[in-house]
């Protein structure tokens, strides 16, 4: 099993929609304006953080969370969306909270390629912690981002911008049992998905 290339992943993209929308370079840079990079890198694909999923966990509403019997009324708030001087659009992640939002893009796993999503060393060095989590083979859907803030301030999280790096790891032999194979529950996800059993 190896670690691929940029070139690897233009590939995939184009023939196959590994990737969509796809950023076949690492875009550091909108409208003039600096943005935490998306797009290829190197060796992965830095994801984007999208608009249309964004919850806090909050104990407003509710006393405690249950994976098996997830509530996301009672668990989770939506918080507005702000507004840069520079116009980036971003969500304001309190101090020491967790949440869940969605990536922009679409990955659709070949049987024979699986992927670890990682935290960009940017938002690592301002407090955001994003979960490790693999894109395993055969898996398709939007990937529900998982992050905390543990910082002691507000943290901003900047939609249509990188939030996490994907390494793909490609075997040479497919899987005897997909993800796709054996119903895997959060297979075909297009938005955010909350905790299932």
């Amino acid at each position: 099993m190896t670690i691929k290339s940029d070139i690897w992943l233009r590939r995939m993209a184009a023939e196959h929609g590994m990737i969509t929308p796809f950023l076949p370079e690492l875009v550091r840079e909108v409208n003039g304006n600096r943005i935490i990079s998306a797009g290829a890198s190197s060796y992965g694909y830095d994801m984007r953080l999208a608009d249309d999923g964004f919850r806090i966990f909050s104990s407003v509403y509710a006393d405690e969370i249950d994976p098996k019997r997830f509530d996301e009324e009672s668990s989770l708030i939506e918080p507005p969306v702000r507004a840069a001087e520079d116009g980036a659009k971003y969500y304001l992640l309190p101090p020491h909270h967790y949440g869940l939002g969605v990536t922009v893009e679409t990955f659709k796993m070949p049987r024979n390629v699986t992927g670890i999503a990682l935290g960009k060393s940017t938002y690592a060095r301002a407090g955001l912690l994003v979960n490790t989590t693999p894109l395993e083979a055969g898996w398709t859907g939007r990937l529900v981002v998982e992050i905390a803030n543990l910082a002691n301030l507000p943290l901003r999280v900047y939609i249509n911008e990188g939030i996490g790096q994907i390494l793909f790891f490609q075997s040479d032999e497919d899987c005897a049992v997909s993800y796709n194979d054996r119903g895997g529950k959060y297979q075909g996800q297009t938005g955010l998905t909350f905790a299932k059993v």
